[in-house]
C-alpha cells in the first residue's frame, strides 16, 4: 500500500462510520490536531474525536496533492471537504487543506504518525 492508498482506504473507512478502520491506520503514539488547533494524543482520543466527525453522518471527499516520501516517512498534503448534519439537525460543510505524516512500519505497511486536517 502506497502512502495514497493509505489515505483513499481512510476516506473510505470514514464514509462508512468504521472508527475501528480508522484507528488501525494510526500509529499507537499518533497524534491529531482537532478543529480548535489543539493537540489530542492517544488513540482512544483520537477515536473520541472522529466519532464525533462520524456522527454527523456525511460524507468526507480528499484529493491528494502532493507526496514527499524518503525512506519509511512520508509527508502528505491533502485538499478535502465534508458534508454532513450538525447535532442541530443542519447542513454543515466543511472545507480544508491537510498535512499528515506517515510511518512505514516494517511489514511494508504505512500508518498515520501526525494528521492535521487543517493545515
Amino acid at each position: 500500500m502506497t502512502p495514497k492508498e493509505l489515505i483513499a482506504s481512510y476516506v473510505e473507512g470514514f464514509n462508512v462510520g468504521d472508527v475501528n478502520s480508522l484507528i488501525m491506520m494510526y500509529e499507537a503514539d499518533a497524534c491529531f490536531v482537532s478543529q480548535t488547533g489543539h493537540i489530542i494524543n492517544g488513540l482512544e482520543n483520537i477515536r473520541q474525536g472522529l466519532q464525533s466527525f462520524i456522527d454527523m453522518n456525511g460524507k468526507l471527499d480528499t484529493k491528494v496533492k502532493g507526496v514527499i516520501q524518503t525512506s519509511d516517512i512520508a509527508l502528505v498534503n491533502t485538499e478535502w471537504s465534508f458534508n454532513g448534519t450538525g447535532h442541530d439537525g443542519k447542513a454543515v460543510t466543511i472545507i480544508g487543506k491537510a498535512t499528515d505524516v506517515l510511518y512505514q512500519q516494517p511489514y511494508r505497511t504505512w500508518r498515520i504518525l501526525i494528521d492535521n486536517p487543517w493545515g
